[in-house]
């Protein structure tokens, strides 16, 4: 039976998502090139033995639009005779994208694919697709009369979760917090150093720096300058931009084949696709997924809770990870334990991948045999993952 193995993931280092970030001057098509080009160069790959190039982005439009998983294979360099495919799950496209490859592979139908995405929420602001209502919605009146909405707003989902779990702002606060204190410490102790590939950027001045630290990580905050932001949701709200995730640029790329052709050519893979599943929740809460995605893959994984040394949690939200947490009752200090997507930020289109390349590495690391990632997605939906360590 043939299987399906991460032999390496690589990522750039987060930038922040707005106008002066350290990625923001770079073309997002030209930033998954240079993921790309990283996994080739640090594996001996040769470009044109891959089939394909499954590329998570979510908002498909100027910049990021005319597939831009094509696109940047050809910014990268490699032959026009390797296909790009650019996929949307929302959040989780580029964790999509894994499961998408690894199916392939196992199918026979790739032998070696590589499964990345993207997001430069600098250059493509997030709602950009719906143009401030020029276009129309992307849902219909089927879709508003059967939930008796207007609309669907994560944020909105975010505090009726806090609400559902009983969350208070201060725990929202300090988990948060707590992001943030992981994030520096792996920075600290170069846990990130063998997953990113640092980028040359353009400086004000005209000059070039490089950039290889995660932008968006706060050092020394307390809970009293916490307590000092505005809710953005909700008046007499729990959340607000601290303890949310950040508006980000980045990019990320995993190498899957499988064990006999990783062997053929030299590789030692890391981790093992075990088992990858999807769910749905309702659209209006949105963000609750996880939790169903988390049993169901651990149902077809044939695994428990305790047999899983990380878990990688998409926080998009304080709320979405602590109720996760509460609701399935794992150990907390197995969770985002390199810090999550408040503190390192989250370039949407390439969350999944960046979750998985630092899962991946973080159980290498530390000899941990199974991980499980699931992130939130719009529309009410989560992919979930288990990866064992080779």
């Amino acid at each position: 039976m043939r299987d399906a193995v991460i032999v390496d993931a690589v990522r750039t280092p987060v930038g922040k998502g707005k106008p002066g970030g350290a990625l923001s001057g770079i073309h997002p098509a030209d930033l998954s090139a240079h993921v790309l080009k990283a996994l080739a160069e640090r594996n001996g790959l040769d470009p044109a033995t891959v089939d394909d190039v499954v590329w998570g982005c979510v908002s498909q439009v100027g910049e990021q639009t005319g597939s831009i998983g094509r696109y940047s294979v050809l910014a990268a360099g490699w032959p026009e005779s390797v296909p790009g495919l650019t996929i949307d799950r929302q959040c989780g496209s580029s964790q999509q994208a894994v499961h998408q490859v690894a199916a392939g592979v196992i199918a026979g139908q790739y032998d070696v694919a590589i499964a990345g995405g993207v997001e430069s929420m600098s250059r493509v602001p997030m709602g950009s697709t719906r143009a401030n209502g020029a276009f129309g919605e992307p849902y219909g009146p089927l879709v508003k009369e059967r939930y008796g909405v207007n609309g669907f707003n994560q944020g909105l989902g975010a505090e009726m979760i806090a609400e559902e779990f009983g969350l208070t702002r201060e725990q929202l606060d300090q988990h948060a917090l707590d992001s943030h204190a992981r994030a520096a410490a792996a920075i600290d102790e170069g846990r990130f150093k063998d997953q990113i590939a640092p980028v040359e950027v353009r400086e004000a001045d005209g000059g070039t720096r490089l950039f290889d630290t995660d932008e968006g990580v706060r050092r020394g905050g307390t809970l009293e300058a916490m307590a000092g932001l505005r809710t953005v949701f909700k008046e007499d709200g729990v959340i607000h931009a601290g303890n949310s995730s950040q508006i980000s640029d980045g990019a990320a790329a995993l190498l899957v084949t499988t064990s006999e052709i990783a062997a053929r050519n030299g590789w030692t893979p890391i981790a093992r696709f075990h088992t990858g599943t999807v769910v749905g929740v309702d659209p209006i809460t949105m963000l609750k997924g996880p939790i169903p995605g988390t049993r169901k893959v651990l149902e077809r994984a044939g695994l428990t809770l305790d047999d899983i040394g990380a878990f990688e949690i998409n926080e998009a939200f304080a709320s979405v990870t602590m109720a996760w947490l509460n609701d399935t009752g794992a150990d907390g200090a197995r969770l985002n334990p390199n810090g999550g997507a408040i503190a390192l930020g989250h370039p949407l289109g390439g969350s999944g991948a960046r979750l998985m390349t630092t899962l991946v590495h973080h159980m290498r690391d530390q000899g941990i045999r199974y991980g499980l990632q699931s992130m939130c997605e719009g529309g009410g939906m989560a992919n979930a993952t288990v990866l064992e360590l080779l």
